[in-house]
């Protein structure tokens, strides 16, 4: 069970940084005993890895931050996030971490599934982002940008450490995270009743 916890905090948290849970895991494998990649996922710990997504965290953490820009790095992010998420999950379930000492008895067969999990996962959290931040954007006139990304870089930083040293605590945030759609959800349906309602005004007048 904790498998499937720790692969899906990582593919939630790919859903809002693409790059973070893959480096978190390169350098806990790397320079710690937090985290041993199986055979095939090694290759996240490889330094040259590891640079490299650093240097494309950099360009999304710029990116996501400026309005309008956000916007279309969203778009282009569709298909990256979804990516890292399969990756995340499909690297973080098999590993052998603080927490788990056994994960190939739990996705012993049909390797595939693990990756694709965390695809939709990952792409979930990624569409609940996009959607949120145009209203932030428009609700502030766009210095919400900033604050909203850098409070989703910090959230998926901590939620790619969590899920590899406690991944019961994902739970957690997996509740958050519903509260926060149906709230969401809610906030929009409110709006728009109150666009119709004051255009309905207007049209009286």
């Amino acid at each position: 069970m904790f498998e499937v916890l720790t692969g899906t905090g990582l593919a939630a948290s790919a859903g809002l940084n693409a790059y973070i849970p893959l480096i978190t895991m390169g350098l806990l494998a790397r320079y710690t005993e937090l985290i041993e990649l199986p055979s095939g996922w090694q290759w996240l710990g490889n330094g040259w890895v590891v640079l490299i997504l650093a240097a494309l965290l950099a360009v999304e953490v710029v990116a996501d931050k400026v309005p309008v820009v956000d916007h279309v790095n969203d778009i282009v992010q569709t298909v990256v996030r979804p990516t890292a998420g399969g990756l995340a999950f499909g690297a973080g379930a098999s590993s052998e971490t603080v927490t788990v000492s056994d994960p190939g008895s739990f996705f012993s067969s049909h390797q595939w599934v693990p990756v694709v999990t965390g695809v939709v996962i990952a792409l979930g959290v990624h569409l609940l982002k996009s959607a949120a931040r145009p209203v932030v954007n428009a609700t502030t006139a766009g210095f919400g940008a900033p604050v909203a990304s850098t409070a989703e870089d910090v959230t998926s930083v901590i939620m790619s450490v969590v899920a590899i040293i406690l991944p019961v605590l994902v739970l957690a945030f997996l509740l958050g995270l519903v509260a926060f759609l149906f709230w969401f959800v809610r906030r929009r349906s409110d709006r728009r009743r109150e666009r119709q309602a004051a255009r309905a005004a207007g049209f009286r007048v």
